[in-house]
């Protein structure tokens, strides 16, 4: 069982699911989650209204200033506002998770439509191909992308959204496969209804509810490792306003300019968890709807 179905609940069976318990009200980590993601595409629509400065500005005389009331995460090498630079990369680092994810829900759909759909040996060939894939970690697979077609935001997005398509490609497969041997499902096949019918009416909305969820969990993780490809110089370049890429810049000052990494590391963290908090509990509201 993957990340994304241990933490979006869909590895279990329909009877687990269907237990009829009260759902919760929104948590404490749940509200935080919320607050900060508020935040998140404030910055990212937004950059301005939290952060005025220019993130590319440089002032020699102001680098490597630690943090204060002045510059509240402290400043680079090059005297740029560390605070300033984090929330106007909230934009493109956002982007990025989310067209990764969206690259790989749209493969996975496909992938998992068809092993689900049509018959025993397209299912055959279709988990013999996501096993093959599975064997390697994803981050691995990006790499390998990277390797071929060469390193830039682009192309990190796109190895992303490959890596992480055979994970969603099966839990989809296993929602399809639940909801054709439902009962309603079996009722509109009894009723004289068309495959095609049954499929749009009936299986594909029941299928793609969860998806939202999936996406939910699935930005914070892409996030993470498209942060990562940048890190290690495959993405996003210095002196790029994003994530990643100032963690990279930050490195060669760990020991003197600590701030020059955690806050970039911080923000990275904070949206993976905030993500996961509010996917999660998405995902139990529409467990007990």
């Amino acid at each position: 069982m993957s990340d994304l179905e241990i933490q979006a609940g869909l590895g279990r069976s329909p009877r687990a699911n269907r237990q009829h318990r009260p759902p919760r009200r929104f948590g404490v980590a749940e509200a935080l989650a919320g607050l900060f993601t508020i935040f998140l595409v404030t910055a990212a629509l937004f950059p301005a209204l939290v952060a005025p400065g220019d993130p590319l500005g440089i002032d020699p005389l102001s680098a490597f200033q630690s943090p204060s009331p002045a510059h509240w995460f402290g400043t680079d090498e090059s005297g740029r506002d560390i605070y300033t630079r984090v929330s106007h990369g909230t934009g493109s680092s956002l982007l990025i998770g989310t067209v990764a994810t969206l690259i790989g829900l749209g493969l996975g759909l496909v992938l998992g439509t068809l092993a689900g759909m049509l018959g025993p040996i397209v299912d055959f060939t279709v988990n013999r191909f996501l096993e093959v894939l599975f064997a390697f970690p994803g981050l691995l697979l990006a790499l390998l992308f990277i390797l071929i077609f060469g390193p830039g935001v682009a192309t990190a997005t796109v190895a992303v959204g490959l890596a992480t398509a055979p994970g969603y490609a099966r839990i989809i497969r296993g929602q399809l496969l639940s909801v054709r041997s439902s009962a309603f499902v079996e009722a509109a096949t009894v009723l004289g209804r068309s495959p095609g019918q049954i499929l749009v009416r009936h299986i594909l909305p029941n299928t793609l509810a969860p998806l939202f969820v999936l996406g939910t969990l699935g930005i914070g993780q892409a996030i993470v490792w498209a942060s990562a490809l940048s890190y290690l110089g495959l993405g996003a370049a210095p002196p790029a306003a994003e994530w990643g890429a100032m963690l990279s810049a930050g490195r060669t000052y760990i020991g003197s300019a600590w701030w020059m990494s955690f806050f970039p590391g911080l923000f990275i963290v904070l949206t993976a968890v905030s993500a996961t908090a509010l996917g999660r509990g998405i995902e139990r509201r529409l467990r007990h709807a």
